[in-house]
């Protein structure tokens, strides 16, 4: 049976989850210095292609998480401690970083700007569809049990994309708009969502492995008096 709740979660909980990751607006500092001296139509097109990018990759791993916890023998708890544990020291570093987006990565964005095109790196990978937003997406593969789920996690990660975009195409005003104090404050408010989100990863494997009901029936077969 069509479950439009469960559907509904799985669709807000991928938004909410990799929007503070990507975090396009602290993105649109560095795309504004890597794309100097492009025309604004050019700045669209290479958001627009990076945007594409992203999706590509983050579907990818999705579809391919799977067959990687099963290769490798992960089990949902563990990937969902081990996403909650990386998302959670990502969302430290932003909330303690000193620097601002437009002070970090100076070397990276010069020699971002002798590309001709940026669109897949640096942009969209690793800007847009760096470890972490590949981390949260592996854990994301923990909570599909159908085929619907998967497309309501495509789905989450096309809005993402739609409005890391928009972000993206008005990034030369954002950012005069925001300033660096401005960039600092929202990057600080991204890393503690960050880490509220990644603890929550963990306490949600801690209680999957304390609920399995393997393990429950071996502490019951050790207590029990004819064990």
């Amino acid at each position: 049976m069509l479950n439009l709740h469960h559907l509904w979660g799985i669709f807000l909980g991928t938004v909410v989850g990799l929007l503070p990751i990507i975090n396009p607006l602290a993105a649109s500092v560095t795309f504004v210095a890597i794309t100097e001296g492009d025309t604004e139509e050019r700045r669209r097109e290479q958001a627009r292609k990076g945007c594409v990018y992203m999706v590509a990759i983050l579907v990818s791993f999705l579809v391919g998480g799977t067959f990687i916890m099963n290769f490798f023998g992960i089990s949902i708890p563990g990937l969902r401690i081990a996403g909650g544990i990386m998302m959670t020291g990502i969302g430290l570093n932003m909330l303690m970083a000193q620097k601002t987006g437009l002070e970090e990565g100076r070397e990276e964005r010069e020699a971002a700007r002798r590309k001709l095109d940026i669109s897949f790196s640096p942009l969209a990978m690793p800007m847009l569809s760096g470890p972490g937003s590949i981390a949260v997406t592996l854990g994301f593969t923990s909570l599909a049990t159908h085929a619907l789920d998967y497309v309501a996690l495509i789905a989450g990660i096309g809005v993402v994309a739609v409005i890391s975009y928009l972000v993206l195409r008005v990034s030369s005003r954002v950012v005069k708009l925001i300033g660096p104090v401005g960039l600092n404050a929202l990057n600080r408010i991204m890393g503690f969502l960050i880490m509220c989100i990644g603890v929550q990863f963990v306490v949600n494997g801690i209680l999957g492995i304390a609920t399995d009901p393997e393990l429950l029936r071996g502490i019951q077969a050790v207590l029990s008096p004819h064990g």
